[in-house]
């Protein structure tokens, strides 16, 4: 049977913090609501809004947390561990920044932090079965990224021991989320080691096709390095399980182009802008996910360089709404149709009986 896709749905990160209403979960919940949104995605590292260890061992909390929803008007699509994935790999070079994503105690000290980040991704694939959620979105870390151009040559072998290493790390995570029955979607974004389908398919290869390796799609990733983003669905579908409505805009000059001249976002050619803002083929996106009968959220990312996030927020849900497919049960010309039998079939091809 034809799906319909869900939504609108708001990722939360960018919204919260120590303000009312962003800074409780009974509060943001209500003002995502009165905002038109039916769904809310929730940063699981956020404690103001959720306590992903209690999550992991009380279903009692997470019905508590479903009610504080429901009662607010909206659901929880996913919990997204994106802070906590992009710690079960990192390059030395992004040490002291990345450090910033953890509780101090395992600050200056890699080994630490990142068996802290695999706990939390292991209460994440717990807190999300106790949610009744299918689907947790994440970021998969990076341990080549700093070799991404190749001057010099990179060494032979180096990109592979990397994604070696990455799914050595990943794939025992992995297997605590099949054992939850909860995919783990990969938002594919530079900075990653996976950030585009051919790394996704090596990443992939070295997990031997694991079930719960599945992709978040966010075009806008895409469109900022000039990817055909409607092909990805034609190749990727059947991994896609989230969808992060994100807009951009790419306007190269004779100053700068994709890498951007080391520019802050007003100034870079690639820019993220609210949704109907950018460049992104939305109608095109939502027909494809629509033909391939995606039936999970679509949420809204919110990063606009620009616009307030009020009012990214408040054009978001209605943008989303429109163009969301009701996936139709029928064929347009079924009135046309009739009956048939092999004989008549036969007839039709002027081939007689056989």
């Amino acid at each position: 049977m034809a799906s319909t896709m869900k939504g609108a749905g708001i990722f939360l990160a960018q919204f919260a913090g120590d303000e009312a209403p962003f800074n409780t979960l009974p509060s943001i919940a209500k003002w995502a609501a009165g905002h038109g949104y039916g769904g809310i995605q929730i940063p699981a590292w956020d404690g103001r809004l959720f306590d992903l260890e209690k999550a992991a061992s009380s279903k009692d909390y997470c019905d508590e947390v479903k009610g504080i929803c429901a009662e607010a008007g909206v659901e929880v699509t996913e919990l997204s561990t994106h802070l906590l994935g992009q710690l079960v790999a990192v390059h030395p070079a992004y040490d002291v920044p990345f450090d910033g994503f953890a509780p101090e105690k395992v600050h200056n000290n890699p080994k630490a932090r990142q068996e802290w980040a695999v706990q939390q991704m292991l209460h994440a694939a717990k807190a999300s079965r106790n949610m009744g959620l299918d689907v947790s979105v994440s970021f998969t870390g990076a341990l080549a990224f700093p070799y991404l151009y190749p001057w010099p040559q990179r060494p032979e072998g180096l990109i592979d021991e990397a994604f070696t290493e990455l799914a050595k790390r990943w794939k025992p995570i992995l297997d605590a989320y099949e054992n939850e029955g909860v995919d783990v979607a990969y938002e594919l974004h530079p900075g990653e080691d996976v950030f585009d389908g051919a790394t996704f398919e090596m990443f992939l290869e070295k997990l031997d096709g694991h079930k719960r390796c599945t992709i978040n799609y966010d075009p806008s990733h895409f469109l900022l390095q000039q990817l055909d983003y409607l092909a990805f669905i034609d190749i990727y579908h059947e991994r896609i399980k989230a969808f992060h409505v994100k807009d951009a805009e790419f306007n190269p000059d004779g100053r700068q182009g994709v890498y951007s001249g080391y520019q802050g976002w007003m100034n870079r050619a690639g820019r993220f802008r609210s949704l109907g803002d950018g460049q992104v083929d939305f109608t095109g996106i939502f027909s494809k996910l629509a033909q391939y009968d995606y039936d999970g959220w679509a949420v809204l990312e919110w990063e606009c360089c620009l616009k307030h996030p009020e009012d990214g927020a408040a054009e978001g849900a209605p943008f989303i709404e429109n163009h969301i497919i009701r996936v139709t049960e029928k064929a347009f010309d079924d009135f046309a149709g009739g009956s048939t039998d092999r004989a008549k079939l036969r007839a039709m091809l002027g081939i007689g009986e056989g």
